[in-house]
């Protein structure tokens, strides 16, 4: 029965775009359904992946639109894209940092905006009693929401129902307290805090 642990934390996320946002980047963009929510904040939105399949799906999810409202997909990595400095308002990363080095938040730190916000959702391996404690709260909450969704889309009709593209899946090998070293020097002041679903958010604003 489906339920993704990243769209359950996609509000929390649209929370932290800033006033007056322009122009967004959302990394690791998968089939593009937290990138098509920005879009639909009225921003102009790029989203990039390296997997091929993932976006030629979003961009089909799109309806082949490819006007001003539609996310701009990009089939990339974005370690080897030379980013606009200073251009974003808001910068996602919904559980793809731990694909690539994490000090690649230095090259998202530089393309953000004055003001400019980056969020990342990320995932962290259990290596501490206090990490499987957390484990252990979100295994009741999971299947009971696992639960919720099979019984609401059990009364959807065949028709709405779509079998999307799965993006490619590595386990998070970073501990938490690591995260939170790199983090302080890379991105001063940011804040890292535990979400339920085995997530972390981080939360950087680019003050200059």
């Amino acid at each position: 029965m489906p339920f993704d642990h990243n769209d359950h934390y996609h509000r929390l996320l649209l929370r932290q775009v800033p006033r007056d946002c322009g122009a967004a980047l959302d990394v690791g963009c998968g089939t593009g359904r937290f990138a098509r929510r920005l879009a639909r904040l009225g921003m102009t939105v790029d989203a990039v992946d390296p997997s091929e399949e993932a976006i030629a799906e979003a961009r089909a999810l799109c309806g082949g639109a490819a006007d001003d409202r539609s996310p701009r997909f990009q089939n990339g990595d974005v370690t080897e894209l030379a980013l606009p400095q200073g251009h974003y308002g808001f910068i996602s990363c919904l559980a793809s940092i731990h694909h690539m080095p994490f000090a690649t938040v230095a090259a998202l730190r530089d393309a953000l905006a004055p003001g400019g916000v980056l969020v990342i959702l990320g995932c962290y391996p259990e290596r501490t009693r206090l990490d499987w404690a957390w484990s252990l709260a979100a295994v009741p909450a999971n299947a009971v929401a696992r639960l919720a969704i099979g019984a609401r889309d059990r009364f959807r009709p065949a028709a709405t129902r779509r079998e999307e593209a799965s993006a490619p899946v590595r386990q998070p090998a970073m501990p938490l307290a690591e995260i939170r070293r790199e983090a302080a020097a890379l991105l001063p002041w940011c804040s890292i805090r535990r979400l339920l679903f085995w997530r972390y958010l981080l939360v950087f604003r680019n003050s200059a």
